[in-house]
């Protein structure tokens, strides 16, 4: 085995508190060893171990790889008109995805490919290292399989959305779709999801039905996770904790009732900023979570309809701004919180036996993420302890 190491790293974020300062588990004038694909080895530049081969960050700093734990890539066609007339003055309702439906049903396997490899591409050079997609536009059988299949090549996090809304074909039946979606269609992808989710909103599926399917989907063997409370508080946050569901996502509007749950359980609160920025919806207050005791991520929401981007920088920079979330909770919450999302513990972090999952930013200091918006800091990504972007 061969061994890496790179040192004179001005700030190295680890998110490890036994290794470093605070909760990001911060190093200063550091160095960390990778071997295997793992991280071998963190500490001081002074007491860095002898490696096969040795590169200098020249004082910038390292950052644990960004956990993306909710992106809709799965799709086919463009939004652009519908985000044009919601800037001009109309408002965001969750029947915009039945317009992605036509188009995602209508594209070829290899389309539906080379636009997730496209998007992942996008993600990686932004610094995320591991992600999360989701079926949804496809809503028959035959295209949820599909769609699931193809995304199981690129990624493991793979997640069964076929309760997104109720297709045209359905309406006025929405009970009719729920019994679709919890037997053929839930039988036919099974082999290639882990997780299993449901829109749980105005315009979507109430909380009966929400928990119909995530109850269905756990006893084939899926994990559940949940979209909720975007448009409205409703039921979707008991549903979550109810089913012990490994995140909440969007949680745009939440009562005192629904934080009291959320700081009580394991599951994530998953903030969306970029689906707030791209709907003019209110923003989440993210600190009101943790101060309860909530555990927070940040995640993407990369989908053509609502948040068309695959920056987590940009995330990070917005929920500072508009979240309430300091620097460093909204890099920990895009790191390590997105890794809780998804229940792993390999990611997330730079602790020894992690995977060597990081980037090497253009700037000495993590702050600079939100402090710069819009700015590319990203100098180097590495990935199970390879270059993958930079040189």
């Amino acid at each position: 085995m061969s061994s890496v190491a790179i040192t004179r790293v001005g700030q190295l974020i680890t998110n490890d508190p036994a290794v470093g300062d605070g909760k990001l588990g911060i190093l200063t004038d550091a160095a960390i060893v990778l071997e295997d694909g793992l991280v071998a080895w963190v500490g001081p530049s002074r007491l860095v171990p002898n490696a096969d081969e040795s590169y200098s960050a020249d004082g910038r700093a390292l950052i644990p790889g960004f956990v993306d734990s909710h992106a809709h890539l799965m799709f086919a066609g463009d939004r652009s008109a519908e985000f044009a007339a919601r800037m001009a003055g109309e408002t965001y309702a969750a029947g915009g995805i039945r317009t992605t439906v036509s188009a995602t049903r209508g594209a070829t396997d290899k389309q539906l490919l080379d636009n997730l490899n496209r998007l992942s591409g996008e993600m990686l050079a932004s610094g995320i290292t591991t992600f999360e997609t989701k079926s949804g536009y496809g809503l028959t059988v035959e295209t949820e399989a599909r769609c699931l299949e193809i995304a199981s090549i690129v990624t493991p996090e793979v997640t069964y959305l076929g309760a997104h809304v109720v297709p045209a074909e359905f309406a006025g039946r929405a009970d009719d779709y729920v019994e679709l979606v919890c037997n053929e269609m839930l039988t036919a992808v099974s082999p290639f999801a882990k997780w299993i989710d449901v829109f749980c909103d105005r315009g979507a599926f109430d909380a009966d039905q929400a928990l119909q399917i995530l109850r269905t989907g756990e006893a084939a063997g899926l994990l559940p996770r949940i979209h909720a409370n975007q448009l409205e508080a409703g039921g979707g946050i008991e549903v979550a904790v109810a089913c012990d569901a490994a995140s909440a996502d969007h949680c745009t509007h939440l009562t005192e009732r629904d934080v009291e749950l959320l700081a009580g359980s394991n599951t994530v609160a998953t903030l969306l900023p970029g689906a707030e920025f791209s709907t003019r919806s209110p923003y989440p207050d993210a600190r009101r979570l943790i101060d309860a005791g909530a555990t927070v991520a940040l995640a993407t929401d990369c989908n053509p309809g609502s948040s068309y981007t695959t920056s987590m920088p940009f995330c990070i920079a917005v929920a500072v701004r508009e979240m309430h979330l300091t620097p460093e909770q909204a890099l920990w919450s895009a790191t390590a919180g997105g890794a809780k999302a998804l229940r792993r513990t390999d990611v997330g972090h730079l602790g020894i036996g992690a995977r060597a999952d990081f980037s090497i930013l253009n700037a000495e200091s993590h702050t600079h993420l939100s402090y710069r918006p819009g700015v590319n800091l990203i100098h180097q990504v590495w990935q199970s302890g390879q270059l993958v972007v930079g040189q």
